[in-house]
């Protein structure tokens, strides 16, 4: 087969052909995709450690009622979640970075076709599932730890401080549309 019959002339963002034993495909949307995954899981990763610096115990919260005061349990709280959303974020972004590897080793021979290779679509996809999910899993746990970093500061939720009560109820409300539309979308893009 020529290169241009393997290639295609139709759509140059992706090209695919099918072989006896997987189907295989060359694009640099996948790329894109994942430089674009890898880039917001570092953003939220700066966000675990700004997380993690909050952990200090016996932190009086803006609220000065003793009885509005975290205790180290809302402390221990907030380090197991950063350090399980760490993890995922961290999971994301190796699987997606592997993902980047891979394309560039294999298109390491055609110096012509800069961002694309060809790699298994079904590796591909698994892969880039994977890598979704473990960033929604990240930010789950990084919405569960800044619910805990409000409380630190603003007081608990449990005296009826205003300010905690309306900081989490928009950070819940807010987080969580995201996550559904993101999610919406991934599902939506797989299927199709």
């Amino acid at each position: 087969m020529e290169d241009s019959e393997y290639y295609g002339q139709r759509e140059p963002t992706r090209m695919t052909s099918t072989s006896s034993s997987s189907s295989i495909s060359t694009t640099s949307v996948h790329v894109t995709a994942l430089d674009g995954l890898v880039n917001v899981n570092s953003l939220f990763t700066i966000a675990v450690f700004v997380g993690l610096s909050l952990t200090t115990p016996g932190q009086h919260s803006l609220e000065n009622k003793d009885v509005c005061d975290a205790g180290i349990d809302v402390a221990k709280r907030l380090l197991v979640f950063e350090v399980v959303s760490f993890s995922f974020f961290l999971f994301s972004s190796l699987i997606a970075q592997g993902l980047k590897l891979a394309i560039n080793l294999l298109n390491s021979k055609d110096i012509d076709e800069a961002i694309r290779a060809h790699i298994n679509l079904k590796v591909l996809r698994f892969g880039m599932l994977g890598s979704a999910i473990g960033s929604v899993m990240g930010c789950v746990f990084l919405m569960l730890s800044m619910v805990n970093v409000i409380e630190i500061r603003l007081g608990l939720l449990s005296c009826g401080s205003k300010s905690a009560v309306r900081a989490v109820a928009s950070l819940i409300t807010l987080v969580s549309s995201a996550l559904v539309i993101y999610i919406s979308t991934a599902i939506y893009a797989f299927t199709h």
